[in-house]
């Protein structure tokens, strides 16, 4: 064969072997063009979310300048409809949404029962009844829920894609929960490891570039409309020195045990039991939500305000050395989020959990005389690792949100150190949370096992 030959072999390989890559299949493109698509209006629906949550705290904030007395009427009458409408019209919109996801991507969870967790519908009542829960007071926040509604809409594009994609259900509420978390917070890398560390416990190879594309264009387009912020403002952090190495640690090691009592709080008020409040929320779901609204109310008022919404602006005012917090702002923030979770409307417990760490590691620096900025750091990183016991995720938030990358390894120390004493008092929460919904998926089914008639013809045996 001369070499012109064999030349031209070459060629004709390598153009068969061009036309068989995935680069060169129309139907894999329509499919990245489907992904691309699902990703930017993940990110658009989670910066309107944003938005209208903006809107419902300041709007709030505009109901007290008519009387400190309005939200002993707002919070319990819009807390009885929030919840009226959640268990009406979308019961799985109820709570944070990450353990709904979670939920969600269980293996071999099909159909009818993953819309029960995450769908489209699920997403816009999620995001209507949550800026309401804001609007009259309850103290949740956005984050939690942007998880749950950047999932529902990915997953609404599923049935764009070709039937042989490789791109399915569990792979796009998968990005779809990682582009929740790094849009709201604008903290890509929190995304992923959001999605490794609590979504998924693994990252296959095919989920890598899926989750990764969904984060870079929501990304793109909550910078595009909100600007690249950072979530907390620039603060300027400098490295612990060696006389903070004691309030640190003392801080770290109170922020797990609160976390860890918050987390078993949340599990333990969610699963119920025999007591007279638990009997009366399970037979009067609605009059109890009515209830919680009226007790932060009444938290609301002896704190001067800091009881109701996220406390987002609490965080980052005492961050930026702009305002000293209410008296009492960490006890009063821990129950008042605590019975709005436990009061059944949806909401998120992230910013409300991180204004809890800010308070503690302010405190704390009074107490013992230390620098305030890098201890209320080390406060949110440690209570919002003990809550969730998540101290990757935990650490790398609050890292990117605060502009604090000196601050890497004493942030890391110190989300290990409360995520280790945390899981001495608590399970996980949101992996107990999902199978505690799990759990509420089966008993129709194992109902209808008990009731259907045995062989014999009499009462099924199965217990």
């Amino acid at each position: 064969m001369s070499p012109l030959d064999s030349g031209v072999g070459e060629i004709g390989a390598l153009r068969q072997r061009i036309r068989q890559h995935r680069l060169a299949d129309p139907v894999a493109w329509k499919d990245r063009c489907c992904m691309w698509l699902a990703a930017a209006a993940a990110g658009f629906c989670v910066v309107l979310f944003t938005l209208l949550t903006d809107l419902a705290a300041r709007f709030f904030a505009w109901t007290l300048t008519f009387g400190v007395w309005l939200p002993f009427v707002m919070a319990p009458l819009g807390g009885m409809f929030v919840v009226w409408a959640t268990r009406r019209f979308a019961p799985g919109a109820a709570g944070s949404g990450i353990p709904q996801v979670m939920s969600a991507l269980t293996p071999g969870l099909r159909g009818a029962r993953i819309s029960r967790f995450v769908s489209f519908w699920l997403s816009l009542c999620k995001a209507v009844l949550g800026a309401l829960a804001l609007a009259v007071g309850f103290s949740t926040g956005r984050e939690g829920p942007s998880v749950q509604i950047a999932a529902g809409v990915m997953l609404a594009f599923r049935p764009l894609f070709s039937r042989q994609s490789r791109i399915g259900r569990q792979e796009l509420m998968l990005a779809g929960g990682a582009a929740g978390i790094a849009a709201a917070f604008n903290a890509p890398l929190a995304g992923v490891v959001f999605a490794i560390e609590e979504l998924s416990h693994r990252f296959e190879q095919r989920s890598s570039g899926v989750v990764v594309t969904g984060i870079i264009l929501s990304g793109l387009v909550s910078i595009s409309i909100l600007g690249n912020f950072t979530y907390f403002g620039d603060i300027r952090i400098t490295t612990l020195p060696a006389h903070l190495f004691f309030p640190a640690l003392l801080c770290a090691l109170v922020a797990g045990i609160l976390g860890g009592i918050f987390s078993r709080l949340l599990i333990v008020s969610t699963k119920g039991g025999a007591g007279r409040l638990s009997s009366f929320r399970k037979a009067h779901p609605v009059w109890f939500a009515g209830f919680c609204g009226l007790a932060i109310a009444v938290l609301g008022l002896v704190s001067h305000g800091a009881a109701h919404g996220s406390g987002y602006q609490y965080s980052q005012a005492v961050l930026a050395g702009q305002q000293t917090l209410p008296f009492l702002f960490v006890a009063v923030k821990f129950v008042a989020t605590w019975l709005s979770f436990w009061s059944g409307v949806p909401g998120g417990i992230f910013a409300p959990a991180l204004a809890v760490g800010a308070g503690l590691g302010n405190d704390i620096a009074l107490l013992l005389n230390a620098d305030v900025t890098p201890m209320i750091a080390i406060g949110m990183v440690g209570f919002l690792a003990g809550a969730t016991q998540a101290p990757i995720t935990a650490f790398i938030i609050v890292m990117e949100m605060i502009g604090g990358h000196v601050m890497v390894l004493s942030l890391m120390a110190a989300a290990l150190i409360a995520s280790m004493i945390s899981k001495l008092l608590s399970p996980p929460l949101y992996h107990s949370l999902s199978q505690l919904q799990l759990l509420g998926l089966r008993a129709p089914d194992q109902q209808a096992v008990r009731n259907e008639p045995s062989c014999s013809g009499g009462p099924s045996a199965i217990p």
